[in-house]
């Protein structure tokens, strides 16, 4: 079948032809009708994550999906053929930006009702993440304060409308022309990054999920309320994440390294500093689902390109700039 791969890590996304997937007996195969593309896409085939995912190459990318079953394993109660489905498949199974891909049932959702299959596929990463972002690592509560990075972008479009939902008071840091953006969004406060800095006018944060790493990670910690809390999505991980993920002693210890500095500063300031890779789960879907079809939140697919424009679609995610989400359709 016909797919997108790198064939090694800075390599170029380009067409090739795989095997057809293999079906478990706890598997639903999947025709890919879109597939939403992540920052995830383009740090693994940069190597960023190369430490913590040692994908072997060739390697097809994607890790958003939104399509029809097309056929389930011997042993799947939940799904059946015809179900319109969204998943974001687990890491080291992923390959969304091909024509059919075999996804394990319980990281599989039915797809949300009200909203098109490019915008199904444009959410299931980027909702995991605010999800166990904002309700299981933070577990916020109406009244909290909730600084989030890059409003605008995939993940920051989603959380921002879920942080309001729970009743948050919500920042956000944008450029001038997606301040209105943002706040139709839900925004309560409007950070403009290239002229004013964020730590000179929010203090007293109960969260904040940052995305950039850095300098910016660093300064975010100094915006917290004593117990707040950084959750970091670009990394670096931390002791945490290594042990859940499994890593050898070598790489436990080189993981630590990479966050020893940002924890010592959190712990120094009172605060705490965690890693989020977030995880798969239809169960956590299906919430979200529920979430879209009643109109709390609504996806944005900032842009979409045709199955050939696949590197195409990498290559504008990577410039940056888009709202919301750029989301390849199907074959």
């Amino acid at each position: 079948m016909r797919a997108f791969a790198i064939d090694k890590y800075k390599g170029t996304l380009s067409e090739t032809n795989v095997p057809e997937p293999s079906l478990g007996e706890h598997d639903v195969l999947v025709k890919v009708l879109a597939a939403g593309v992540n920052q995830l896409d383009e740090k693994i085939r940069e190597g960023e994550f190369k430490t913590i995912l040692p994908y072997e190459t060739p390697l097809v990318l994607g890790h958003d999906v939104a399509g029809t079953v097309i056929s389930v394993g011997s042993q799947v109660r939940g799904f059946k053929v015809g179900d319109t489905v969204y998943a974001r498949p687990r890491d080291f199974r992923v390959g969304t930006f091909a024509e059919r891909i075999a996804i394990d049932e319980a990281d599989v959702a039915l797809a949300p009702t009200t909203i098109t299959i490019a915008e199904a596929a444009s959410l299931p990463l980027v909702a995991l993440t605010a999800w166990q972002a904002l309700v299981v690592r933070a577990n916020i509560q109406p009244g909290q304060k909730v600084l989030i990075h890059a409003g605008a972008g995939g993940v920051g479009s989603i959380t921002i409308q879920l942080a309001k939902h729970l009743g948050a008071y919500v920042a956000t840091t944008a450029s001038a022309k997606n301040a209105d953006f943002v706040r139709e969004l839900g925004a309560d406060e409007v950070i403009d990054y290239r002229n004013q800095d964020f730590e000179k006018e929010l203090s007293g944060y109960d969260l904040v999920l940052d995305s950039l790493g850095g300098e910016n990670l660093e300064k975010s910690l100094r915006i917290l309320r004593p117990g707040g809390k950084a959750i970091g999505i670009s990394g670096p991980p931390d002791p945490a994440f290594a042990a859940k993920a499994g890593l050898n002693v070598v790489f436990r210890l080189a993981v630590t390294a990479l966050s020893a500095k940002i924890r010592k500063q959190a712990k120094k300031l009172g605060v705490s500093y965690e890693f989020l890779f977030m995880d798969a789960s239809g169960e956590q879907l299906r919430e979200i689902a529920k979430l879209i079809d009643n109109d709390v939140l609504n996806p944005v697919v900032g842009k979409t390109f045709e199955f050939d424009q696949a590197p195409q679609a990498l290559e504008a995610l990577a410039k940056g700039g888009a709202r919301g989400k750029v989301v390849i359709l199907g074959a």
